[in-house]
């Protein structure tokens, strides 16, 4: 006895717990199939009325009225308006010079429009005492570069048998270091893999 009245208690509880919950499934099913009434505009009546208004009683509408107009459905998904705020899609990680600059941006030709990730050192030659360095651009054109040429974000510092060393300008402004080393090396070794 006392166990059904337990059943019966719990089965109570849960459909007043639940009726909440069932009644606002109902209304928004019953308002997303309905379009809501428009301001000003009387309902024909050949139109049957919704069943959650009732039809006007003020008496047969005039011939000449205008049915109401459709509401204008908004567009399913999230749209993002950044409104000068940073994108919150893009990675933090990423910093400054790391950030792809967009495509259509004026970039001067050649060596000279090419940033530091964008180039890959493909060798070096010793002439007249000092080093020449070969660079392979992220367009598949060589360069080849002496001490002191410029790249897009930096200059090229330093040219070693095995490497090369540029200095790149940082562009984050929440860095501390303005101008950081790069070394682009010509062969990696086996703990550098």
């Amino acid at each position: 006895m006392q166990t059904t009245l337990r059943v019966f208690g719990l089965a109570v509880l849960l459909a007043v717990l639940m009726a909440p919950i069932v009644s606002a499934a109902q209304s928004s099913e019953a308002n997303s199939a309905a379009p809501p009434p428009a301001a000003n505009a009387t309902a024909p009546t050949s139109a049957p009325a919704p069943v959650s208004s009732p039809a006007p009683a003020s008496g047969p509408a005039p011939a000449n009225a205008a049915a109401p107009a459709a509401t204008p459905l908004e567009p399913q998904g999230y749209t993002y308006d950044p409104q000068g705020r940073r994108d919150p899609f893009v990675s933090l990680l990423r910093r400054g010079s790391d950030v792809p600059r967009a495509a259509g941006s004026n970039r001067p030709g050649g060596l000279a429009g090419l940033e530091t990730g964008e180039v890959t050192l493909k060798g070096t030659i010793a002439t007249q005492g000092t080093y020449v360095g070969i660079l392979q651009g992220s367009d598949n054109k060589t360069y080849i570069v002496r001490a002191g040429d410029r790249l897009l974000d930096g200059t090229i510092r330093v040219i070693n048998p095995e490497s090369i060393v540029i200095a790149q300008q940082v562009t984050d402004p929440l860095s501390l270091e303005k101008q950081r080393e790069v070394r682009k090396v010509l062969r990696q070794t086996e703990e550098g893999k």
